[in-house]
């Protein structure tokens, strides 16, 4: 492995994100179903996996939606055998086909799990890397409906367990200066594109792309930065451009350059290291074509977003190519590389942080989940960057997905469990359970809150759109867009249906209870998601409005033309349907 593949497909480029998906997607919903991870990390086994289907079945969690049963990393043989995959012997003697049988004949659909990487988060030496024909073959002999794809052991990034020092292949050089024609043109005077990229002592640094995987930033606004130079010429033609340069293998200081004129790129490689990110060479030239008058000269590396699309992308490619079956392909790179910028054009959904909790259960431990935390392990840390992530989801796109539902495990009450539900229900986040089934018993609140089938119905709306955040107790003026860790707050979304309703979420993202007078009026909600409903001028017409609280079942009719909330006790919600009538 001497670097990355070379990009020669242009929709693979940075330049490409925006627009449409490699491959005729599925308009379909967020998945619902169960994985195996939170309940019994690599702990799962067959066993566990055939009464976990027992339950769904006697629970008749099919019925309100769940139907993928889903393998997570610890169900393989540690290292391939011949080439190829296998189960584990002790955990799943009796293979992967069979489970899949057994799935398929309850009625529910069967999902595995790998990694773009050498190896599997667990450590096992069976990654996808190098093995995707093979694998994905596999995979349609099996006869899986769902793909999760992980990404530890990632050759070309700095990713979990990865050699850190593979930053080299995410970041450009420190740049000082270019020249060409005789003439020096200072990167500290240049165009500085995003918010990564700053100038330091007299040189830029940090050009490339935000490492999204901790919560420390926003995902909205540009995360990748370019160093962006206007060249003056007088004849169009071949010139020679020299880049003054200083190599790093650390986080925002690498070797590999992409160099551009507009949207061509010319070079796209590592340059040679130097002694030290501050000790600064000038390269060999760099040949490119330049046009009479201005050219934009971009100097970048996007590659930190391009091999790990390159590399879902050979994936989805070779699963496509193995057999026609619909497999929900779920990206799962914990937001490192920005994934709300290129997953649409590969996956159905794309992790949007690192895992929700890392004290996962095994089998008589029920492991341990948060409301709130420092880092991702919480619930409210994964919501915080979920909700302002409502544009880069939808039916033709695929969705954000901040983990598996930690519902059910040790650490969080009824309370914490209901807003948890309805947050993701309204996101239209992926539903996946995590707990040990073997906890639930039909009536109990547990069961309550999952097959609550207003909030479902909120999830699988066929508009399929994202609720809005539109108002915050913060005073933000861009509650829709602005990354708020301080959960001292109310934070009020509006999420529009298929049938002319709004569902209204009232969420006290505080510990404390709060009593804030928070009234949101018709023409607030019109007025952020106007362009987002299905028929905005009946919804802002009606003479009257029929309310359903969606916990406690409670309906009424009114001719008021705002909506309320009340008191919040700590962690707790409301969530009104709301449906306008003549």
């Amino acid at each position: 492995m001497n670097g990355p593949s070379p990009i020669t497909d242009s929709n693979l480029r940075f330049d490409s994100f925006k627009d449409g998906g490699l491959f005729a997607k599925k308009q379909r919903l967020p998945a619902m179903g169960w994985n195996s991870w939170n309940a019994f990390g690599s702990g799962n086994t067959e066993e566990l996996t055939k009464a976990m289907i027992a339950k769904i079945k006697e629970l008749e969690l099919d019925k309100s939606g769940y139907l993928y049963v889903v393998l997570d990393d610890g169900c393989y043989h540690p290292e391939r055998i011949e080439g190829h995959l296998i189960s584990d012997e002790i955990k799943f003697p009796s293979g992967f086909k069979a489970m899949a049988d057994l799935v398929h004949s309850q009625g529910l659909r069967f999902g595995m799990y790998n990694d773009i990487g050498t190896k599997l988060c667990s450590g096992a030496e069976v990654g996808i890397y190098g093995y995707e024909e093979t694998d994905c073959k596999d995979y349609i002999n099996w006869e899986i409906d769902y793909i999760k794809v992980d990404n530890c052991y990632y050759m070309w990034d700095n990713a979990t367990f990865a050699d850190p020092t593979n930053a080299k292949y995410s970041y450009a050089p420190n740049i000082k200066s270019i020249e060409t024609d005789g003439r020096v043109y200072e990167a500290k005077d240049a165009l500085i594109t995003g918010t990564r990229a700053a100038v330091k002592d007299g040189y830029v640094t940090f050009i490339g792309t935000f490492d999204g995987t901790a919560p420390d930033f926003s995902p909205t606004g540009l995360q990748s930065s370019e160093l962006v130079f206007d060249i003056e010429v007088s004849e169009s033609g071949t010139k020679e451009i020299f880049i003054t340069y200083a190599t790093g293998e650390e986080e925002g200081i690498g070797q590999w350059l992409q160099c551009a004129v507009d949207d061509r790129i010319f070079f796209d490689g590592l340059l040679p290291p130097t002694k030290s990110p501050v000790d600064f060479e000038v390269s060999t030239p760099i040949t490119v074509e330049l046009k009479a008058g201005r050219n934009t000269f971009r100097l970048m590396n996007h590659r930190r977003q391009e091999n790990t699309l390159d590399s879902y992308t050979k994936i989805r490619r070779e699963l496509e190519k193995a057999g026609s079956r619909d497999i929900v392909f779920s990206i799962c790179e914990w937001g490192k590389t920005q994934p709300q910028d290129w997953g649409h054009k590969v996956g159905d959904s794309w992790r949007i942080l690192n895992d929700i909790t890392f004290q996962v259960g095994s089998d008589g431990n029920h492991g341990t989940a948060a409301w709130e935390g420092d880092y991702t392990t919480s619930i409210t840390s994964q919501y915080n960057k979920a909700v302002i992530m409502d544009e880069f989801a939808g039916p033709g796109k695929g969705w954000n997905d901040p983990d598996m539902l930690v519902i059910g495990m040790d650490g969080i009450d009824e309370t914490m469990c209901r807003s948890h539900m309805a947050m993701w229900c309204m996101m239209n986040s992926p539903l996946m359970l995590g707990m040990d089934l073997r906890r639930v018993e039909k009536g109990d609140a547990v069961y309550n809150i999952i097959t609550n089938k207003e909030l479902i119905a909120l999830n699988q709306d066929p508009l399929g759109v994202q609720a809005k955040r539109i108002f915050t107790t913060t005073g933000s003026a861009n509650p829709d867009k602005e990354y708020i860790r301080d959960n001292k707050r109310i934070d009020v979304l509006a999420k529009p249906l298929a049938n002319g309703d709004m569902a209204l979420g009232f969420f006290n993202i505080d510990t404390e209870t709060r009593n804030d007078e928070i009234s949101i009026a018709v023409d607030m909600l019109t007025g952020a998601l106007k362009s987002k409903m299905a028929d905005p001028d009946k919804f802002a017409g009606a003479s009257q409005y029929r309310i359903k609280d969606l916990l406690t079942g409670d309906e009424t009719v009114t001719d008021e033309r705002s909506f309320s909330c009340g008191t919040l006790d700590g962690c707790d919600c409301k969530i009104l349907r709301i449906s306008p009538e003549t």
